[in-house]
């Protein structure tokens, strides 16, 4: 059947866009089944624990404890012990971690509890955000005060080293607040030498004049570019660290100008992890010097005695690639350490020169004062005499005990800090309010979606059944959306953007409908006001979603957790009730209602 007045035809709707529908609805619904299975417990080993224990070993251990476990399996994030019974996690955990050098390798998790094909399939569940989830979140400050600070010593270094070598005398330097440095002399010529100095080798410094001498600081662009690779170095590393423990879907991000949030959903112990996300600790190798040597500074041994070193290190922990613990072969702890290339020929070319010369190695941990500063505390661990030319690979002793030297080796394998960092916020949720959550958002998602279907049905009679099924096809498209996307969480908000997107779903297929109704009245057939009825609608239901796309895309842009949670249902949420509520829509009332001239009927 023709329109008369335009020519086409009405109500038509390829084949190949059923076809394209109904895979869709079908991929979508394979995407979303895992969800509905929950997760079983389980317990994570790491890249580290795997190398240390082989699947036979684990079998093992597992079966003379009289435990037998649902099944094991292997990724590329570690090895995961999938129980039977949930209450059996602890006792696993601690089970394992008995026959490993590093037991915070092992870790609680959560495994999907879905069958085995669909997993293999590459589908898994929607990823729940911590207050679906359960675990814990921390908020760390990172201190940038330290970083200013150590760029001003290194410019009262260079500065030192430069008027030495012009043979200026008679400048005293002081250190202000940040990176601040004040140069006081009586003498023009080593200002003057200092300004030169300076804007010819620093252009990222201001000098300013002051009482007695000059004044020195960074330029705020270059505070600014110091601050932002400060905090996403720290960012890295704790993703790094993170990923030692084994501890997967770990959300980590930058908030504010110097925080970082961490969310780690699923955790049920977050003891080992705070106590590694939160620890800041490195290593620094120091030339040992004499007492009074102008290029000397003091550093304390474990036992508070002075031991003097150079004032700059051979190299720092931020060379350092693995470390690991062992013991030496007189029975006492050490950690092996490998460094990067850079590391490595730095130490080869200080070792070569200094054989016969101790050689110190520091280590360095910052805390909060009391006036909330950080303080940094260090101390000399080990003082060796270099026998031979060192490499890449070396050891260090007089690191405490065996699970002191794991634990050291844990925090220079996963990054040593280049400012400290601080949990100023710990917020851990249950897995039982985690559940209670998700039960009572299901419930209002329930609810919301009955009334909705219920109400459809008997205001719109046959057309409110068509709108139905396409609301129960967009559900589907959207939870198997969340499911396939990579980085999307449903968070508690995200359950308020699944019923808001309900009423938004149905809003599509009203506004449709009274325009049909509209266009009855004008004595259309029924087939003529469904034509013209979806086509004047288009743009006034397009306008309307683009409108709030926008905002849902700004919020997801400038939020985070869940704010960002609620944006990503939001903004999927319209996408799916377009598609569905013109796409979907269309096509079945096309294919049942499409082609009745009936005047008479009743929408």
């Amino acid at each position: 059947m023709k329109n008369a007045r335009t020519g086409k035809t009405l109500n038509y709707t390829a084949r190949w866009k059923y076809i394209v529908f109904i895979v869709s609805v079908l991929v979508m619904l394979l995407s979303s089944i895992p969800s509905w299975y929950g997760e079983d417990g389980a317990v994570q080993l790491g890249k580290k624990a795997v190398d240390e224990m082989s699947l036979q070993q684990t079998q093992q251990i597992l079966k003379q404890a009289g435990i037998t476990p649902k099944r094991i399996d292997d990724n590329a994030k570690g090895r995961v012990v999938v129980l039977k019974n949930q209450q059996q996690q602890t006792d696993v955990k601690d089970l394992l971690a008995k026959h490993l050098k590093n037991p915070e390798a092992v870790t609680l998790a959560l495994s999907p509890a879905a069958p085995k094909w669909l997993l293999e399939a590459g589908f898994s569940p929607i990823k729940l955000g911590l207050d679906l989830r359960g675990g814990v979140q921390f908020l760390l400050d990172v201190d940038v005060d330290v970083v200013y600070h150590a760029h001003g010593v290194q410019m009262i270094d260079e500065l030192r080293q430069a008027l030495r070598e012009k043979n200026i005398r008679g400048v005293s330097f002081h250190q202000q607040q940040g990176e601040q440095v004040k140069a006081l002399s009586t003498s023009d010529d080593a200002l003057s030498a200092i300004r030169k100095f300076v804007a010819t080798t620093e252009p990222t410094w201001q000098v300013a004049s002051t009482d007695g001498g000059v004044r020195l600081f960074l330029k705020d662009k270059e505070k600014i570019n110091l601050r932002n690779m400060t905090v996403q170095q720290n960012l890295q590393i704790m993703r790094s660290r993170i990923e030692q423990l084994g501890i997967t879907e770990a959300l980590v991000q930058r908030q504010g100008d110097h925080r970082i949030r961490i969310e780690l959903p699923g955790v049920q112990d977050p003891a080992s992890a705070k106590k590694v996300i939160g620890a800041t600790a490195s290593l620094a190798f120091y030339g040992v010097k004499e007492q009074g040597d102008v290029n000397a500074q003091m550093i304390p041994d474990q036992n508070a005695r002075p031991v003097y070193v150079a004032r700059r290190p051979v190299l720092g922990g931020d060379h350092i690639v693995d470390a690991r613990a062992a013991v030496s072969k007189m029975g006492l702890a050490k950690v092996n350490i490998t460094l990067d290339s850079a590391g490595g020929t730095l130490m080869s070319h200080f070792s070569r020169d200094n054989i016969g010369k101790p050689m110190a190695t520091s280590f360095s941990e910052y805390s909060r004062g009391e006036n909330g500063k950080a303080k940094k505390n260090t101390h000399i661990i080990s003082i060796a005499t270099i026998q031979s030319q060192l490499g890449s690979r070396f050891e260090i002793t007089g690191v405490g005990t065996m699970q002191e030297a794991q634990q050291l080796a844990l925090l220079l394998r996963a990054g040593s800090m280049t400012a400290p960092v601080t949990i100023v916020e710990e917020r851990t949720i249950g897995p039982s309010l985690g559940a209670e959550n998700i039960d009572n958002g299901i419930k209002a998602l329930a609810l919301g979606l009955s009334v909705t279907l219920i109400f459809m049905a008997l205001w719109y009679r046959r057309l409110g059944w068509v709108a139905n099924i396409a609301l129960i096809c967009n559900m589907i498209i959207l939870f198997g959306l969340i499911s396939l996307l990579p980085g999307a969480v449903l968070t508690l908000p995200g359950i308020a953007g699944l019923v808001l997107t309900v009423g938004m779903a149905v809003d599509t297929n009203v506004l449709i409908f009274e325009r049909i109704r509209d266009k009855m009245k004008e004595g259309r057939s029924f087939a003529g006001a469904i034509d013209t009825g979806f086509d004047s609608a288009f743009s006034t239901i397009f306008d309307a979603n683009f409108t709030t796309l926008i905002t849902a895309v700004v919020l997801y842009a400038i939020g985070n957790g869940p704010i960002q949670g609620f944006a990503l249902t939001l903004g999927l949420g319209l996408i799916t009730s377009m598609y569905t509520g013109i796409f979907a829509s269309r096509a079945i009332i096309n294919l049942v209602y499409g082609r009745d001239t009936s005047r008479e009927v009743r929408v």
